[in-house]
């Protein structure tokens, strides 16, 4: 009786093997041939799910973007404001290892995006969804009374924004800089110039928080 073989697992699986090989070896070391010997199947097999290199690797990225804003609704349900903002830096900054190779492979994505504009387009998607969640929390600070007089909300967003992108790009080269003390100082460096904290923050329970075992 021939094996029933689940090809949505089998996919995910792949997937979740191109994401590891990514983050080690990097886009271009992440051969079909390597992830087919990491997953133990020849070549051909890989074939049938993505017929293409770039195929694999779109369906990657997607995956990991998918996977990071799944935590972070996890991590933001029922906060608003700056308190939605710090808990959103810890899903996204690279504090772990974990969350060093999901950089890894984001960074990774960057490079293939920025030589061509029909693979940017999802980054452009996944901005998009990041612009409008930090413009609505930094909206929800404004309104809560806990944003200095003159800060416009936009261009707040946007440097949180450039911050938090810059920081997976920083946090992947660069140890002193990217180490998770100095994301996390240069985080409230950055805020602190906007806040107005009121007696309701729990800045102090947010910033102290890890990221060790959380869901990846």
């Amino acid at each position: 009786m021939p094996k029933i073989v689940d090809h949505d697992a089998r996919r995910r699986e792949l997937v979740e093997i191109a994401s590891q090989v990514i983050a080690k070896n990097g886009v271009e070391g992440a051969t079909l041939r390597e992830l087919a010997a990491e997953a133990g199947f020849s070549n051909g097999a890989i074939k049938p799910y993505f017929p293409t290199k770039d195929s694999l690797f779109e369906a990657t990225f997607t995956h990991v973007f998918s996977r990071t804003n799944a935590r972070i609704e996890r991590r933001v349900r029922g906060l608003r404001g700056w308190d939605a903002v710090l808990a959103f830096a810890q899903e996204v900054l690279p504090l772990d290892a974990a969350a060093l190779d999901e950089a890894r492979v984001v960074v990774a994505y960057w490079a293939l995006a920025a030589q061509s504009p029909a693979t940017g387009q999802l980054m452009v998607q996944q901005q998009a969804q990041w612009r409008q969640w930090l413009t609505d929390w930094v909206a929800e600070a404004l309104a809560a009374g806990e944003v200095r007089q003159g800060v416009s909300v936009s261009n707040a967003a946007e440097a949180l924004l450039t911050f938090f992108e810059g920081a997976q790009i920083v946090g992947v080269i660069d140890p002193v800089g990217g180490s998770g003390r100095s994301l996390r100082g240069q985080l409230d460096q950055l805020i602190d110039g906007w806040a107005v904290w009121g007696s309701g923050s729990d800045k102090g329970d947010a910033e102290g928080e890890s990221r060790d075992g959380a869901a990846g």
